[in-house]
């Protein structure tokens, strides 16, 4: 049981880009319907999209790097041998990181202001800091999963083979 707790636990950030996702496009749809053919549209639609959009962009990518979907062109680097392939992983993954903690740090004085000024969304009154929160927490999910998989693949197994 804990193992499947600690599981659902992981993959709570996919789970919610997912619903998320499904949200955007059902909502999407009905604002469709409702200003194409009762003429009625949803002003309130674009701020609920808007912040749709930033959760799954930035709690999905923590979920692409646990899972290795997200964006990479190695077959360059799968033509050297493992400890060539292990170096370039690792800088690879040091200069992630030092990329990844500026983010982090750029986005938590964004929405630090965001909560300071009080800025709120013009119809559905949502705090912009609530909303852009998703970025610094994305950007922590980023560092956690890239920093697993490198660890579980160049360092607990010894071979790229895991």
């Amino acid at each position: 049981m804990p193992k499947k707790l600690l599981t659902k636990l992981r993959d709570i950030d996919l789970n919610i880009a997912g619903l998320m996702l499904g949200a955007l496009i059902f909502f999407t749809f009905i604002a469709v319907i409702a200003r194409y053919i009762f003429n009625r549209p949803i002003y309130w639609g674009e701020e609920f999209q808007l912040f749709c959009i930033v959760i799954i962009v930035f709690l999905g990518a923590g979920a692409g790097f646990r899972t290795g979907s997200h964006v990479a062109i190695d077959f360059v680097v799968d033509l050297f041998p493992f400890k060539v392939q292990r170096v370039i992983t690792i800088s690879m993954y040091v200069i992630s990181m030092i990329i990844m903690l500026y983010f982090f740090i750029q986005s938590s004085v964004f929405v630090r202001q965001m909560f300071v000024t009080e800025r709120i969304t013009n119809i559905l009154r949502i705090p912009f800091f609530v909303i852009y929160s998703a970025f610094p927490i994305g950007c922590v999910l980023i560092i956690i999963n890239y920093s697993l998989v490198t660890y579980l693949k160049y360092f607990k197994t010894g071979s790229g083979e895991g």
